[in-house]
């Protein structure tokens, strides 16, 4: 198993007056990563050359480029314009080095109407998005994926709807192992049912409050039920990350895994300590 680590998880390290895109190579080299995992920012809107020169660094430090997450809308906005400009982002990430790219669906329907507001509603006009995304991913060698994530398309069943509506073998699944509870999900069911389109992971993990307790306070958030999450290291918190990791090696998933952190703990820490845990939880898994 390979590892790597999403520019995602570094927080404000990552600005540019602190380690900045380059530093955020230089530390995941340093902690002992195999790769990096890059999320649009600042530092994506550059000249391409700027880009080819981040993508030759990660070379140089004896990373590999992984993927490149970027956000998008295919249900309220223009459907060409946002296609475009996600396969523009599909070039920016080959550029990098990068052989995926994971864009976001939608996070739902936006309008005041009390109908048609259904996945299956807005399934096929996501699908054909999808679909022709891909397609051109495909004609420039990136894979392109959906993730369970934005609460909208979170559910391992609309994941799996989704995938399967596109019908495309360049287009497959991001699985985050933590991201399922935001739909009040057991994730160890959900990424049961989605191992078999896995072409990549991230791992995540949660602490967790029922809603039937008082808000906990700054840091904490609701799932689509009303519980609470608060982002945390890996292998600290009740997403079931040991036994999500065994679902994924029986399924004969061999990609990478990548250290995604968004808790209150010191982000560096966090990257550390989550790195150390993942490792010895796949390899007992």
């Amino acid at each position: 198993m390979k590892y790597c680590v999403n520019t995602y998880s570094f927080g404000a390290y990552g600005n540019p007056d602190r380690l900045g895109i380059y530093g955020m190579i230089d530390k995941a080299a340093q902690l002992g990563y195999d790769g990096i995992e890059f999320t649009e920012s600042y530092w994506l809107d550059t000249t391409d050359s700027e880009l080819a020169k981040i993508g030759g660094y990660v070379k140089e430090r004896g990373l590999e480029a992984v993927s490149l997450c970027v956000g998008a809308d295919l249900l309220n906005r223009d459907s060409g314009t946002e296609i475009r400009r996600v396969c523009r982002l599909i070039d920016k990430a080959k550029l990098l080095g990068a052989s995926m790219l994971r864009h976001d669906a939608s996070s739902g329907f936006v309008t005041d109407r009390k109908f048609g507001l259904s996945y299956a509603d807005a399934l096929p006009r996501l699908a054909e998005g999808c679909r022709k995304i891909s397609e051109y991913g495909k004609s420039v060698g990136i894979k392109t994926m959906t993730e369970n994530h934005g609460y909208f398309s979170q559910d391992a069943d609309r994941v799996e709807a989704l995938i399967n509506a596109v019908a495309c073998d360049n287009f497959g699944a991001l699985i985050d192992l933590g991201n399922f509870m935001c739909a009040d999900e057991d994730p160890t069911v959900s990424v049961g049912k989605l191992a078999r389109y896995a072409f990549h992971a991230h791992a995540k993990d949660f602490l967790y409050k029922p809603g039937t307790l008082p808000f906990p306070g700054d840091g904490w958030f609701r799932t689509r039920a009303g519980n609470f999450l608060r982002g945390t290291i890996i292998g600290h918190g009740e997403a079931k990350i040991w036994q999500s990791l065994g679902i994924l090696k029986r399924s004969g998933y061999n990609g990478w895994l990548s250290v995604e952190f968004e808790g209150l703990e010191d982000n560096l820490t966090g990257i550390k300590m989550g790195l150390d845990n993942l490792k010895r939880l796949y390899e007992t898994a």
